[in-house]
């Protein structure tokens, strides 16, 4: 048996498949991947830039049920649905991890109606 807990943010959006917003196992929080919609609303953001923070935004919400939080995520996978703004992308990921950012992976893919996913790992705050 592992030492694995599913997390579902209250505040969180509705996972649109069968997953968990994140897992914790053995001191990792395993964040699934997280879009631009608005947890309350649904709602799609009508800017690269503002999709951009809502989902990071979203991944918030998700460490914060698990127990952590953005300066405690060691790694980041980031989907793009256009490498091209790659730039602008960094510049926007650069307010939300200004000092010390994580390791993170950056990839151009087809997405479903949005621009960018994101997914992360952090660890739990020492007790």
């Amino acid at each position: 048996m592992t030492n694995r807990q599913p997390i579902f943010a209250e505040k969180g959006a509705k996972p649109a498949g069968q997953y968990s917003h994140a897992i914790i196992a053995n001191g990792f929080v395993y964040v699934s991947g997280q879009g631009p919609h608005h947890p309350e609303t649904g709602e799609l953001p009508p800017t690269f830039a503002e999709e951009v923070r809502q989902t990071l935004r979203n991944l918030e919400i998700i460490l914060k049920a698990a127990g952590t939080d953005l300066a405690h995520v060691v790694k980041v996978n980031s989907y793009l649905s256009d490498l091209g703004r790659f730039q602008e992308y960094n510049a926007l990921y650069t307010e939300f991890f200004p000092d010390a950012p994580p390791a993170r992976t950056t990839i151009g893919c087809v997405l479903n109606g949005i621009q960018v996913e994101i997914d992360c790992v952090a660890v739990l705050p020492s007790a």
